[in-house]
């Protein structure tokens, strides 16, 4: 079988830009997940993650700075960096880490809503408010971002019109949190969490 030669352009202009380019879509995935995982309050593992992410941008920047001449390796190196931020964030959205709390306000009562989320496992508290146009119900729940589309859906089922906000949580003392088969991935991670009471 005769050996496959690459001329010293195609190397210049096309492998070393592309071997850049891979580079940084790994280093940016790895930073922008690390990122997300310090502000979720998960300990140790951003800096295992970080140990990683540094020798690679090392390789990347390396190979840059031999090919300062090299246009199409700048125009790599940042196409890298955007489309790595992008994939660590696609990431990050799949594995659903975290606790997420859910505000609702409605007019109407909410009785029904809160039965059935509780009969869900899921931890529910209500207090009366006042609203631009008269007496609102509003109940608070926190839940692990992996439900939120379920709770969400529950709420639109029950009462279509309501508002709701949404907000991250970082860490929880206690609370009621429906028991799941946890991908052993999600179990892993949650292992490093700063939060030993949360349940």
């Amino acid at each position: 079988m005769p050996d496959i030669v690459i001329s010293p352009v195609v190397f210049a202009y096309v492998i070393v830009p592309l071997l850049i380019f891979c580079a940084r879509v790994c280093d940016m995935s790895l930073d922008t997940i690390r990122v997300i995982f310090m502000s979720k309050g998960i300990q140790y593992l951003p800096a295992f993650i970080g140990f990683f992410e540094v020798i690679i941008w090392l390789i990347a920047i390396g190979q840059v700075m031999n090919n300062l001449t090299n246009a199409v390796c700048y125009i790599a190196y940042g196409a890298g960096f955007a489309t790595g931020t992008f994939v660590g964030m696609a990431i990050e959205e799949k594995l659903s880490l975290g606790l997420t709390s859910v505000r609702i306000i409605t007019k109407e009562d909410p009785a029904e809503l809160m039965q059935f989320l509780r009969s869900h496992n899921y931890g529910v508290t209500s207090i009366d408010g006042e609203g631009g146009t008269g007496r609102v119900k509003m109940v608070f729940t926190i839940i692990k971002r992996q439900d939120l589309k379920h709770v969400i859906g529950i709420i639109k089922d029950f009462h279509p019109n309501a508002f709701y906000s949404i907000e991250e949580v970082k860490s929880v003392a206690e609370g009621v949190f429906p028991e799941r088969n946890s991908h052993r991935l999600f179990r892993w991670i949650d292992s490093f969490s700063y939060n030993p009471k949360g349940k």
